[in-house]
């Protein structure tokens, strides 16, 4: 079911009052009986968690106005998202920019479901650089050292496991190319590091994050640049991976930038959500944007009009557009 709740009244006649509410619930809700909106985010280390739980305290904020609340629920993360929004089962969902492309043309990792031509786009949130953990006695200074080593790529269904499967792909790896290759959950994978378990993690992020934050300051883990012509390739043969920096000074001990590459966050629904609840969400954040860009660390770099376009690979719901359109952030 629906983060949505619908009001039935009962009726003098049992069997006429089980016909309406068999056919109430059949009927799709109006944005009158949307009371309820939940967000599918992440790990709770990660970037998703907060952003979504930040989502939600502005647009409760104005609860006594539309009448509607908004739970963020801590998720797999992208891929499960992306699936519970196809499904009806959640009204929003934080997910990387690439995954929002894959679900909407039915490609990718969502080719065995066809196209999701009922997803829809909200705004872009924050940058998401694939990032390199290591160990500081694991001997990996770029990629052509992962070979050979113990490396988490992430849980299935998680965006960063998405990311390093393209990556090996284009780098003709597979699973047999490392030593022993973990499926750690985001949460698990800075322990296992310093645990001496793995040698290395990818994660797709923003930055500064706890997540990173973590292992550094618990067994020195340092950052390791992601570059080359392999992802220069893939860079120029995608349209929603793009360069990145991690600027020097972002965690301590980082005296150089790192160079990587990535994709972005973005908050996704489908045409079941009405169009009172996305404008209303559209709403809160842009009409609290300062606030709003305030919040997390993630958040300090980001504008309003690269939130409008950026990173956003389904059309756009009439909720968000209609409030897009009154702010003067869109023409059409």
């Amino acid at each position: 079911m629906r983060g949505s709740h619908v009001r039935c009244t009962p009726t003098r006649r049992l069997t006429g009052g089980l016909l309406a509410l068999g056919l109430l619930l059949l009927a799709p809700l109006s944005a009158a009986e949307q009371r309820f909106i939940n967000i599918g985010t992440g790990g709770v280390t990660g970037v998703y968690y907060p952003a979504g739980q930040h989502l939600c305290r502005l647009f409760n904020t104005r609860r006594d106005s539309h009448g509607m609340r908004c739970t963020a629920e801590s998720t797999g993360g992208s891929v499960f998202n992306l699936n519970m929004v196809r499904s009806g089962d959640m009204d929003f969902g934080v997910a990387q920019s690439d995954l929002q492309y894959h679900a909407y043309h039915g490609s990718g990792r969502f080719e065995a479901f066809g196209p999701g031509d009922h997803l829809r786009a909200m705004f872009s949130l924050h940058p998401e650089p694939l990032t390199l953990v290591v160990r500081p006695d694991a001997d990996i200074q770029g990629l052509d050292d992962l070979p050979g080593k113990r490396v988490n790529i992430g849980n299935p269904g998680s965006g960063q496991r998405t990311l390093m499967e393209e990556l090996m792909a284009e780098l003709g790896w597979d699973h047999d190319t490392f030593r022993r290759v973990g499926e750690l959950p985001s949460r698990e994978q800075a322990q296992a590091l310093c645990d001496n378990r793995i040698d290395a993690f990818v994660f797709s992020v923003g930055h500064p994050s706890a997540a990173i934050q973590e292992p550094i300051a618990t067994c020195d883990a340092r950052l390791v640049s992601i570059e080359g012509p392999a992802i220069e390739e893939l860079i120029r043969s995608t349209p929603y991976y793009l360069t990145a920096v991690i600027p020097a000074d972002t965690y301590p001990g980082q005296d150089q930038d790192i160079r990587t590459y990535g994709v972005g966050a973005t908050l996704v629904t489908s045409d079941r959500t009405s169009n009172t609840a996305a404008y209303e969400l559209t709403r809160a954040v842009f009409d609290n944007f300062d606030t709003f860009r305030g919040l997390h660390p993630a958040f300090s770099g980001l504008e309003r009009e690269g939130m409008v376009d950026e990173g956003l690979s389904a059309p756009m719901h009439p909720g968000a557009r209609r409030y897009f359109r009154e702010a003067g952030l869109i023409d059409d």
